[in-house]
């Protein structure tokens, strides 16, 4: 399934890449708290052209009349009679006309093309341009623009805002600023914060604006996107969870589901999500929402998983979409120094690229760190950019800013 968004112009200088922390393998803390978890029973809730210039006559130069006079004027002396000029000399027949004395020529005549610079004065070495060192980062014309990641968002519009703009990819108004840059989104717009339907309304606007200036910003599906389309379309039907009854709309709540998103939340979002793709590569990155190896479930190649994932939506059943739901949220496929890279190689084998990009698991729970999910200062996590790890060959985007942590945005290939 090919998901429509963007296409860029020009790209904006980029800011350096945050510096990535070194590998730590702590040890393993438990399940995050609240994500995924199933409750026992049904919950209750339910002017002027361009170039345009004044119009009118030429005027001529004023004909100045003779003043009036009552007296005759008095007699002038004649003025003298200038000698006659002897005529031009008349050129000979082999008379070959030069760029410096060019004849007169008639109608009906043509000169020949004489080149200005004779040949044995012409230079044989081709000269090269020097750049201009504020484009020197500026992409090659009709060629694509950098490439740029979007960790998990959550609700936090402003956070979000604020990081777009520190990267240039959009202006003091909310706008499309990157020209031709390419923007992915690694999914989980709402619940938890405070605005993810405001959230979701951004990427949107994005996408439309980056096509229209030759970029494009597009994104993929995440769990909690799965969570709210199954809240919106489900509400309270059981589902078979396999621990017991439970429903989306439960399971909703009890993972951040905000009533202020669901209020909010019209057909067009619904739509739009439903549709999002759930893998792609791009430049040699596998770009995927969860740390699981769950997507081999869904197909051998990329377009199949998209396809098996849109068609699941469509078909609309409770029980299917709940288990494609559970499985995009397991997570931790890749954190074992030993599984990790195994895990990581057999996406990458199957699907392609050289390294795996996800978001999902916040990177203080990779790590082993705990932080504040009030958003106390106390014991937060610090997260200065994407931690890599799994021999290199994984990056996590999810920098935990639902718990004090940092909204990533980052250009690939990272330095």
């Amino acid at each position: 399934m090919t998901q429509g968004a963007g296409l860029g112009a020009t790209a904006r200088t980029t800011a350096a890449v945050p510096p990535v922390p070194v590998y730590g393998s702590s040890a393993a803390p438990g399940p995050l708290p609240g994500d995924g978890a199933v409750p026992a029973a049904p919950n209750p809730y339910a002017g002027t052209a361009y170039g345009a210039t004044p119009h009118g006559r030429v005027p001529r130069d004023p004909v100045r009349a003779a003043p009036p006079s009552h007296a005759a004027p008095a007699a002038q002396p004649a003025a003298p009679t200038p000698p006659a000029r002897p005529a031009a000399p008349v050129p000979p027949a082999e008379y070959t006309p030069t760029e410096r004395s060019l004849p007169v020529m008639g109608p009906g005549h043509t000169l020949p093309d004489t080149p200005l610079v004779p040949p044995q004065d012409r230079p044989t070495v081709e000269l090269i341009p020097v750049p201009d060192p504020e484009r020197a980062q500026e992409a090659e014309p009709g060629g694509p623009g950098p490439l740029y990641v979007v960790g998990d968002v959550h609700g936090y519009l402003d956070e979000l805002r604020e990081a777009l703009a520190a990267q240039g990819l959009i202006n003091a108004k909310g706008n499309w600023s990157a020209g031709n840059a390419r923007l992915w989104f690694l999914g989980d717009f709402t619940d938890r914060g405070p605005d993810g339907i405001g959230v979701i309304d951004l990427v949107m606007q994005l996408s439309a604006e980056a096509a229209a200036a030759g970029g494009y910003c597009k994104a993929l599906m995440g769990n909690h996107e799965l969570l709210l389309i199954g809240a919106k379309r489900f509400g309270d039907t059981p589902v078979n969870s396999g621990a017991g009854t439970a429903s989306f709309q439960a399971a909703w709540l009890l993972n951040g589901g905000q009533r202020t998103d669901m209020e909010r939340l019209e057909d067009h979002h619904l739509q739009w999500m439903s549709r999002l793709d759930a893998m792609t590569e791009q430049d040699g990155h596998l770009l995927v929402h969860s740390d699981t190896t769950a997507y081999l479930e869904y197909g051998d190649s990329i377009e199949a998983v998209n396809d098996a994932v849109t068609e699941t939506l469509q078909r609309s059943d409770a029980d299917e979409c709940w288990d494609l739901f559970r499985k995009f949220t397991k997570r931790f496929a890749f954190r074992d120094e030993d599984a990790g890279p195994l895990a990581v190689r057999e996406l990458l084998d199957t699907y392609g690229g050289q390294r795996i990009v996800h978001g999902h698991s916040p990177i203080p729970y990779l790590l082993g760190e705990v932080g504040s999910e009030e958003g106390e200062d106390e014991g937060a996590p610090t997260v200065e950019g994407p931690h890599v790890y799994a021999d290199n060959l994984a990056v996590a985007m999810d920098g935990g800013v639902t718990m004090a942590g940092k909204l990533l945005v980052v250009q690939l290939p990272l330095n």
